[in-house]
């Protein structure tokens, strides 16, 4: 069962999102982390090494993985969804389902 990592930058509202749509999945984990120090769960080497895919909201965050972390040749997927969209936000919901398609 591969597991799935969602990052953004605060863990608040995109990433926690996605990890919501995998909820219960029978074929997937999944967690999510923020880049950010604020972070609500702050992304380290650990859920990095629980992953088999990581998932990026934005480029930025790829950049930031790719300096700090080992990601020891796992796909890292950036879904650009931009910071504009509130937790279980139904257009948010709408545009990860169409990125994640193939997941779901």
């Amino acid at each position: 069962m591969p597991n799935l990592l969602f990052i953004c930058s605060k863990n608040q509202w995109r990433s926690p999102t996605a990890e919501l749509l995998f909820k219960g999945h029978q074929l997937h984990h999944a967690r999510s982390a923020g880049t950010s120090n604020k972070a609500r769960i702050k992304l380290n080497q650990k859920l990095v090494d629980w992953a088999d895919v990581v998932f990026v909201m934005e480029y930025k965050h790829r950049e930031i993985i790719k300096r700090q972390f080992a990601l020891h040749r796992k796909p890292l997927i950036v879904l650009n969804i931009q910071d504009d969209y509130q937790f279980n936000d139904p257009e948010l919901i709408k545009i990860l389902k169409t990125a994640l398609m193939n997941w779901l």
